[in-house]
């Protein structure tokens, strides 16, 4: 899952769960034990959430659409997709409007930004400025983060040329993420409860 599933699914009650949760994938192996407690407890519900999503049937057949086009980048495009989609019907999983909510996360990245890894505190300027959150919900600012992201990776791949994908199968992204997240939802509740006791 991207940044604003990871930030959903950590819930409302523990600010520094949801940095961990949001920050985790710029902190490798045990470094994340040089951080505070429920900070750390973020970050491992993050590896959890990945897991699950990595090896999950109804992932596997939203990637295996893009996989021919866009091989191993397709799990970060679907990553991408699920995060767009969550943010579209956003108002059916929160009942704090998205523009609300993505203000209120960037203030808690600021109040905390000593917190945050290196890698962090230097996207997040750009995160802001931008506004990656809330550019997910429709299909153009999707677009431009996949432009955005394309320019940092190797080869000729453009992953901007999914929203072609996207658009062309549309209806079958958004049933595999409703279901999928579903399932996700309640894995990420159950592993929370048990990385709190």
């Amino acid at each position: 899952m991207n940044y604003l599933a990871h930030i959903y699914l950590s819930g409302d009650d523990l600010p520094l769960l949801k940095i961990g949760n949001f920050a985790a994938d710029s902190i490798k192996g045990k470094a994340y034990k040089k951080f505070p407690q429920t900070l750390q407890q973020g970050i491992l519900l993050h590896r959890e959430i990945d897991t699950f999503t990595d090896t999950h049937p109804i992932v596997f057949e939203s990637k295996h659409r893009l996989f021919k086009k866009y091989r191993h980048y397709s799990s970060v495009i679907v990553d991408m997709f699920y995060d767009h989609f969550l943010a579209k019907n956003w108002q059916d999983y929160h009942s704090t409007q998205l523009p609300v909510y993505v203000e209120d996360f960037y203030l808690l990245l600021k109040y905390n930004f000593e917190l945050l890894p290196k890698r962090v505190q230097n996207f997040y300027p750009y995160m802001v400025s931008d506004n990656w959150l809330l550019s997910y919900a429709d299909l153009d600012g999707l677009h431009k983060i996949l432009s955005q992201m394309s320019s940092r990776v190797r080869g000729k791949v453009k992953l901007q040329d999914a929203i072609v994908e996207l658009e062309q199968y549309y209806e079958d992204f958004e049933q595999e993420f409703v279901t999928f997240f579903k399932e996700l939802e309640a894995f990420a509740a159950q592993k929370k409860k048990e990385l709190l006791i």
